[in-house]
């Protein structure tokens, strides 16, 4: 085990509800004042300021002095995406299936609203994340471009051919690492979008057709003109998307 990451002292700083009220609050990517985040966890100045000490001692944090301001940020995008990822661990760790997660809002407590770009698009992992994912997970079921039993993911034939035409190869897909396919959890929807290799590859796709673009170290996308309309016609009807 020596070889094994420390984990430990982060897990300890997120541990308290305050701190990790202050982290959420900076999950958009922003930089705030310690009035700003002070007041969004329900602290004072004082107290505040000894939270967030802690949290930039521990590397998760960074500082800018603005005139005779201090503005915090999180250290690094790794840091977002860590936070993310134990929000979604807890809908997947519920006591009840991840299924019925999607469908039920109420037994788990919704997480402090965020910057709506970032509830919009976002990067999740190495793909994408927010309600314009789950929207075109959703629209990939109703067309039959891939099938879920369970909690298994696949992609059918009429899939397969379809995404070709987009320049998506299932054979590409198989060749990367971790599954083809699967329903990750959304934090924000309660509700799945596309991981797995086929996320990533919509991602790429969408990265490099400049339909979405990523501004800094913000996990948030900026869609764009094109890709508003491009996204959205995804996997519809032809019908459909030529009335959008």
């Amino acid at each position: 085990m020596e070889h094994a990451p420390c984990i430990s002292q982060i897990a300890t700083l997120l541990a308290d509800p305050k701190r990790s009220a202050m982290m959420w609050a900076l999950m958009d990517g922003s930089a705030r004042q310690t009035e700003d985040l002070a007041l969004l966890a329900g602290l004072s100045s004082s107290s505040a300021s000894a939270h967030l000490a802690r949290l930039s001692t521990g590397g998760l944090l960074k500082t800018e002095t603005r005139g005779r301001k201090r503005f915090f940020r999180l250290a690094a995008p790794e840091i977002g995406a860590a936070i993310e990822a134990l929000a979604s661990a807890s809908l997947a760790s519920a006591p009840q299936p991840v299924a019925s997660i999607f469908k039920h809002t109420t037994p788990l407590a919704k997480p402090r609203p965020l910057h709506s770009s970032l509830l919009r698009a976002r990067l999740c992992d190495d793909h994408l994340g927010g309600t314009l994912a789950a929207d075109l997970y959703q629209r990939l079921l109703e067309a039959g471009w891939i099938e879920q039993f369970d909690q298994r993911v696949s992609i059918t034939l009429k899939g397969a051919n379809e995404l070709a035409l987009r320049g998506v190869f299932i054979q590409a897909l198989a060749q990367r690492t971790g599954k083809p396919a699967c329903a990750c959890p959304d934090w924000s929807e309660r509700r799945p979008h596309m991981g797995g290799a086929l996320g990533a590859a919509l991602l790429q796709l969408f990265m490099q057709s400049g339909w979405l673009s990523q501004a800094n170290d913000s996990r948030a996308l900026q869609v764009t003109v094109a890709g508003q309309r491009e996204i959205h016609g995804f996997a519809r009807p032809a019908e459909l998307e030529m009335a959008l």
